[in-house]
């Protein structure tokens, strides 16, 4: 018989020739593996070593913003967050007899924040102030020496603002400082001028005023006499990363009636002028809101230059019939931010259910505005819807508004929003939820008072 000839060139039988090809290839798999592993390890030893460097604060900030912006970009990408709306459930508002019940028999909110100084000063509704201004002619311009712009990490422009305005007085820290008490992880998304006055009078030795309804003859009238004023108000980023609408602090330190504008050293922008008209409109976005910082001794003074509006009561009323004439006058476009200024400013008052009546109103008027002119971001600066609602028994409102507002954020850093989530929550028999929303607040604000004590309330340990 022919014995057909093997093609492997090393015998003649198969079976023999493809184990010895077997034993090659283990051979050849054993000298590839090491190389893998290698990769591998130097892929895990560039990994900590990343993270390591992100450790470092001035990498892990810049760091930060990049990742925060991709993911916001994303994130709002598949998800346009002005396309929400929200629609006050008629159905859940309790009639005239009952909602005024509700507003008499209104609780002590777990979180007070006192506007005035706690100790060592007279209260300023019995302080004998001059009933108008003071008659000095206020010069045509002025720029005040000692406030030093610093541009703000993400998220920190309470803060960075804060520590500008504190400067100016001799107090010696960093933004940094002010964070770690008012804001612990740098995500958290707005430091409210409460919570600035809170901080000034329990971790520094100044003085300080918050009040609403600023005009810029004011500013002028302050920052003559020689004091900063913080101011909070509205901005539109034109930025692609931060586009649209968001609130924003800033300290003004001069004037300049020939170029019409006020000088800001932003956190963002750098050292900027806004016209006079410009920054009205966006800082009655705000109520007006503006907080002076002053040595104690030099309260009197400060009191005098505020005039009647040194009493707080009467800053609050004037303040509240200013923006409610302006509610039924402002066009569409300005008209949201009237609705939602009387709101805030009823919430202050504890009138709930007249504060209620304006949140409806605001979010009406915001359901006809473009959807790229509105403000979506509202509700991350003032909560005042949330407490409105609440107290006028309108829990599903608080629940519904809180989820719509958390869930558009890139990054739900919103602890207040979850903190009245979480009471809303009670209120309707839902404790799981409101002791898993209770969590959620401390998970954006490590140790915060309200939300502990939120908690304790139902027998849960933070």
């Amino acid at each position: 018989m022919t014995h057909k000839k093997s093609p492997y060139p090393s015998c003649d039988i198969i079976e023999p020739c493809m184990a010895e090809e077997n034993r090659s290839n283990k051979t050849l798999a054993s000298r590839k593996r090491p190389v893998w592993l290698i990769i591998l390890g130097i892929l895990l030893i560039g990994v900590v070593v990343l993270f390591a460097l992100y450790q470092v604060p001035a990498i892990h900030d810049r760091a930060y913003f990049y990742v925060t912006t991709l993911r916001s970009r994303i994130y709002y990408f598949f998800r346009p967050p002005a396309q929400s709306t929200f629609n006050p459930s008629q159905d859940s508002t309790p009639d005239a007899s009952v909602a005024a019940t509700l507003t008499a028999l209104i609780p002590t909110p777990t979180a007070t924040y006192t506007p005035e100084p706690t100790t060592g000063t007279t209260s300023e509704k019995t302080t004998a102030v001059s009933p108008t201004p003071s008659p000095t002619p206020i010069p045509a311009s002025v720029q005040l020496e000692g406030v030093v712009q610093e541009y703000q990490r993400l998220n920190s422009c309470g803060p960075t603002n804060l520590a500008l305005a504190l400067r100016y007085w001799g107090w010696v820290g960093e933004q940094i400082d002010i964070e770690q008490v008012v804001k612990p992880r740098l995500e958290d998304l707005n430091v409210t001028p409460q919570e600035m006055v809170t901080y000034i009078q329990e971790n520094t030795q100044q003085g300080a005023v918050l009040r609403f309804g600023g005009t810029v003859d004011l500013l002028k009238r302050l920052v003559a006499a020689g004091y900063p004023v913080l101011v909070e108000r509205g901005y539109v980023n034109l930025d692609e990363e931060w586009k649209g609408w968001m609130g924003h602090y800033g300290v003004v330190d001069g004037y300049d009636d020939a170029k019409n504008a006020v000088h800001i050293p932003d956190t963002v922008n750098g050292n900027i002028w806004i016209d006079y008209d410009v920054l009205q409109k966006f800082w009655d976005e705000f109520s007006g809101t503006y907080l002076v910082i002053f040595p104690p001794e030099e309260r009197e003074i400060v009191l005098e230059l505020l005039g009647d509006h040194a009493d707080p009561e009467y800053n609050l009323n004037y303040t509240l019939e200013l923006f409610r004439d302006r509610s039924e006058k402002a066009d569409r476009s300005e008209q949201y931010f009237a609705f939602y200024s009387v709101g805030e400013l009823l919430v202050l008052k504890k009138d709930y259910v007249n504060a209620a009546e304006a949140f409806d109103n605001a979010f009406e008027v915001y359901g006809w505005l473009p959807v790229d002119d509105r403000p979506w971001r509202m509700l991350w600066y003032q909560v005042g819807p949330y407490e409105a609602y609440y107290y006028t028994g309108r829990y599903d409102d608080v629940v519904r508004l809180t989820y719509m507002t958390y869930t558009v954020a890139s990054t739900p850093a919103l602890p207040e929003t979850f903190l009245w989530s979480g009471r809303a929550n009670v209120a309707l028999g839902n404790t799981q939820t409101a002791i898993f929303d209770f969590k959620r607040a401390l998970q954006w604000h490590p140790g915060w008072p309200p939300a502990v004590a939120e908690l304790k309330a139902l027998g849960v340990e933070p």
